[in-house]
């Protein structure tokens, strides 16, 4: 399909659209599932709205990818449709993802004793006695009358319960967890002390293993749980309790805790606080650790396999824009390696025999995008090097924000570098802040490019069986 222009504005009414009413106008069938939809034909996709998550592959996003990812149509294509197309559908935009009606929240009831929730926090997790003795004191941890759950409350500001967090105190399987429903996520299970530190963690199972391990002056300090990585109740107690102004990160040591990490920081960031740190658990989680340390074989920690994938595709990178300095019209180059790419990309899927080039063109352009960074810093007189570059393009890498298909990415690919040339053919004089705009907008298209290029290598739809290597590209452009 041809390169069809759309407005902001088309592109937001078309990533608007109500996902259920989408589904259901093309014969699926959804069921609910808490205020979101589980679509039946893919069972681990859940649409709310306008959104879409993947359970399977923690991948998720908004209407325009959904229609790309799913019905295997282009950009231009998943916008037109969605915009109603010729047929001028207007879908709507309200009834469909009405959440189901929110019940009061109510605490469960309390069993007489907590023997079997002293048993399994104290036995099966290792929770310090004196700990869990304070907080059972406090009203903030019982057992349930019912199905003996450990029951971990939280409480807003006037000290009246607004959420709960249920966890199964039986060792067999699975245990059950979960929050009460109508609890407020702002007010998840938490202790506040006088310190200036908030020590942040996932569970409240991480929460009560951390302070078991650290055990010196703990009342002292403040912690909070997210009931998994929401950031809503981390705002509410520093919003709640301004003596809080460093946040200690403390959440899971494996990819989505990595992930929700990188996430929360800007999320502080954005709105204020800038003191924070992370302390990350030496296995899985905390719990992990106190196992360990009472010699209960534990889960491994597991590194983000992005992170561990950047150092090495930058320092091929590194390699490239030596030898592609040799071309004199170094955005010319990037914009034919673009050219290349696109056919190769257009279905959103990579044959076998064009694997090779596409990884090409991607390392061509992002060498080139940093190349013509490092020739408008010697402009500016602030000239940088090869290696300064390759860190500074490392620090700007979140695994969080790296999200999106083939399509998308080749769609973002385009853009920086619509971008680029409309400030580099804009006439006049360039202003200091115009060149480091388009220094900035190099430095993201040579970014997303390694974004794309990472996706290449360890997306399995695309991991692909190396073929004979073709003509190299630089060779013939």
């Amino acid at each position: 399909m041809a390169y069809v222009h759309f407005t902001d504005e088309e592109k937001q009414l078309a990533n608007s659209v109500d996902l259920v009413d989408f589904l259901e106008r093309q014969g699926e069938k959804l069921t609910r599932s808490g205020p979101e939809w589980r679509w039946k034909r893919h069972d681990s996709v859940t649409v709310r709205g306008n959104e879409w998550f993947r359970h399977s592959r923690k991948e998720g996003g908004h209407a325009i990818d959904f229609v790309q990812e799913f019905y295997n149509v282009s950009f231009p294509e998943a916008v037109q449709w969605l915009l109603g197309g010729e047929a001028g559908v207007e879908w709507n935009q309200t009834s469909k993802s009405a959440p189901a009606p929110k019940k009061d929240f109510a605490l469960p009831g309390a069993n007489p004793d907590m023997r079997r929730v002293f048993a399994y926090l104290i036995k099966q997790r290792f929770i310090d006695r004196d700990i869990l003795t304070h907080f059972a004191h406090e009203k903030l941890i019982y057992e349930d009358k019912e199905y003996h759950n450990a029951v971990f409350v939280g409480l807003d500001e006037k000290g009246i319960a607004r959420h709960a967090h249920k966890r199964g105190t039986y060792t067999q399987g699975e245990p059950y967890k979960g929050n009460v429903e109508g609890s407020d996520p702002r007010y998840s299970f938490h202790w506040i002390g006088k310190s200036s530190k908030l020590y942040v963690f996932e569970a409240p199972v991480d929460m009560l293993s951390f302070i078991t391990l650290h055990l010196k002056d703990w009342k002292e300090h403040s912690y909070v749980t997210l009931d998994g990585v929401s950031e809503h109740a981390l705002l509410q107690q520093l919003r709640q309790n301004p003596h809080l102004n460093e946040v200690v990160l403390c959440l899971d040591h494996d990819e989505a805790g990595i992930e929700a990490v990188g996430r929360l920081k800007s999320i502080l960031v954005e709105n204020g606080y800038t003191n924070t740190a992370i302390m990350q658990s030496t296995y899985k989680d905390w719990n992990e650790d106190l196992k360990a340390k009472h010699g209960v074989e534990p889960i491994p920690s597991e590194e983000h396999p992005k992170l561990m994938l950047l150092p090495q595709v930058c320092a091929e990178l590194s390699e490239l824009c030596e030898a592609i300095r040799a071309h004199r019209d170094t955005r010319a180059f990037v914009t034919d390696c673009f050219d290349a790419l696109e056919p190769l990309v257009n279905s959103g899927k990579v044959a076998p025999e064009n694997v090779d080039s596409v990884r090409e063109c991607l390392e061509c352009m992002a060498a080139g995008s940093l190349l013509l960074t490092k020739e408008l810093c010697r402009q500016m007189e602030h000239p940088v090097t090869t290696d300064q570059l390759m860190r500074k393009l490392q620090a700007s890498y979140r695994p969080h924000e790296d999200r999106g298909w083939l399509r998308t990415r080749t769609e973002d690919i385009r853009r920086a570098l619509e971008e680029i040339n409309r400030m580099v053919n804009t006439p006049g004089i360039r202003r200091v802040e115009d060149q480091r705009r388009l220094g900035s907008s190099y430095l993201r298209l040579a970014l997303d490019c390694v974004r794309a290029r990472m996706f290449i290598e360890m997306e399995p739809q695309v991991m692909l069986p190396k073929q004979e290597q073709p003509e190299n590209i630089i060779m013939t452009m």
